[in-house]
């Protein structure tokens, strides 16, 4: 009997011991479970296609992310489900925004003005975006369907500019050789990935930076498809006599000239070398171009060159009007050996090389603050593709002499941008009235040079073109007879550093300099 009572006393605690050990186990895996949950970000999909579907399946394999909702523009989708997941309305995100942690857009084929109107309305509910690659990265294999990245202030600003049909522009350049000066700038490096795809015979890069030709010159090398010989020329636009010798060896077709100093503060800190780089390397460019009988030469100008403050815009003022200059020249040759000078004025390419953008984007990962220099700075933007694109359009327009302005759409305030890239990161804004935010926005005072707002136009005197994005305008120039001799004294100040001498030559050739005071 007290054998049979120890055995059921026994039996009985065991079974006592594994009900608790199963209710603890119960509670602690509870516990982990509202534990991950709590660090998974809910997020929506905004787009249920094929897409869409494809990122969900990717995202079930990871545990940073809980999809909550799709969301669809279409009403045929909405109020269905993906698996098990409902598919809403966009007015989902009305009542359920602070729920949300971020919003994944998952519809590559969108086009860009429909992007940018998604985003202008995520944006005003500062909820943090994230995107799939393009159409083009994923059929290329150079990204996954959840390889997913921040949306840029391209996205924000681009629009789907008309083109030309390619083969128009492939008259212009396919089995041609096109030289870039400063190919491996911003602009210069765009250019060559453009032309590349156009079929020339050859493309000669021409850079100083060592390190920005070898990686143009490495990316360009490793499309084997295109089989086109392309030349790495390590030199500076400014050497006439080497440039000469090349230009000798090698019979060039098209000159597009984007090679220069554009960091306004710096040149403004450097005058005498940042002068002779911009001013030297296109009066150069351009008795080479005339001398060897290149067919056109595209000058790469800036919206700075209009009533410039700063000396970059001097400087860029000065290669128009030497443009225009060889333009009267050339003009009294036989048509057909015609040398075509055109130029290309433009704002400022989002994402180039100095340009608030980058800077912006390594604040806000840093946690901040954004520095600004003033709250109603306003510029013009354009990416560095559509300004391309409409630089090669304006090449194919080109007569002689041309001075093309590009629309750069409406104008845009930087603090505004700001605000935008803030809010699409999911942060909020840190100031008075809101001290515990993410991102402060500090004001530092305008540089030496800098302007409140750009101009376009000299003269409000401008006519339209075929294409609804260039306009051609008509300013005033000075005849090389006058220009010339003014050139060659200019470069002689230069090279003795007679910085007052510069200064008064510089203001006579373009009268509407407004020098700044650290100048006088």
């Amino acid at each position: 009997m007290p054998a049979l009572t120890i055995w059921i006393l026994t039996a009985a605690l065991v079974s006592s011991f594994s009900f608790i050990v199963r209710l603890f186990l119960k509670d602690v895996i509870f516990f982990l479970k509202n534990k991950l949950n709590n660090k998974q970000k809910n997020i929506v999909i905004y787009g249920a296609g094929d897409a869409g579907n494809q990122l969900a399946n990717a995202l079930c394999l990871s545990q940073k992310y809980k999809i909550i909702s799709f969301i669809d523009d279409s009403s045929n989708l909405q109020g269905r489900t993906i698996g098990g997941i409902p598919i809403k309305s966009p007015n989902y995100l009305n009542f359920q925004n602070s729920k949300v942690d971020k919003v994944l857009l998952a519809i590559p084929s969108l086009t860009k003005e429909r992007k940018k109107t998604l985003l202008e309305n995520l944006e005003k509910k500062s909820i943090g975006v994230l995107q799939i690659p393009s159409i083009d990265e994923l059929t290329s294999g150079s990204a996954q369907i959840d390889t997913l990245r921040p949306v840029s202030p391209e996205d924000l600003l681009s629009r789907d500019i008309a083109t030309y049909e390619d083969n128009n522009l492939e008259e212009l350049i396919k089995n041609k050789v096109v030289c870039i000066s400063g190919a491996g700038g911003s602009i210069g490096s765009e250019l060559c990935r453009q032309i590349i795809k156009l079929k020339p015979k050859k493309l000669i890069l021409i850079e100083m930076n060592e390190h920005s030709l070898y990686k143009i010159n490495y990316e360009l090398t490793q499309k084997e498809i295109y089989e086109i010989e392309i030349i790495p020329i390590l030199e500076n636009a400014s050497n006439y006599k080497s440039l000469n010798l090349l230009f000798k060896q090698i019979k060039i077709n098209i000159l597009f000239h984007a090679a220069a100093y554009k960091h306004v503060p710096l040149v403004e800190m450097n005058p005498m070398s940042g002068l002779a780089n911009n001013f030297l390397s296109t009066s150069n460019l351009c008795k080479l171009a005339l001398e060897n009988s290149i067919e056109r030469i595209i000058l790469i100008s800036s919206d700075k060159a209009v009533r410039p403050t700063n000396l970059m815009g001097v400087s860029k003022r000065l290669s128009e009007l030497i443009f225009q200059a060889y333009s009267k020249i050339d003009n009294k040759k036989d048509v057909n050996k015609k040398t075509i000078f055109a130029m290309v004025r433009f704002g400022n390419v989002l994402g180039s090389s100095g340009s608030v953008v980058p800077l912006f984007n390594k604040q806000i990962t840093k946690g901040g603050p954004i520095t600004l220099t003033h709250p109603d700075v306003i510029r013009f933007f354009m990416t560095i593709s559509e300004s391309v694109q409409l630089v090669l359009q304006a090449a194919l327009l080109a007569n002689g002499g041309d001075l093309f302005i590009l629309d750069m759409g409406k104008p845009v305030k930087i603090y505004d941008l700001a605000m935008k890239m803030i809010n699409l990161r999911g942060l909020k804004i840190k100031n008075k009235e809101n001290p515990d935010g993410d991102i402060e926005i500090i004001f530092t005072g305008l540089r030496p040079g800098e302007k409140l707002f750009e101009e376009l136009l000299i003269d409000a005197d401008t006519e339209s073109t075929i294409n609804p994005y260039i306009l051609r305008a008509q300013e005033k120039f000075i005849m090389p007879e006058n220009l010339f001799p003014r050139l060659e004294k200019l470069e002689y100040l230069i090279d003795s550093r007679d910085s007052k001498e510069v200064w008064n030559l510089l203001n006579e050739i373009v009268p509407e300099w407004i020098r700044s005071k650290e100048l006088n």
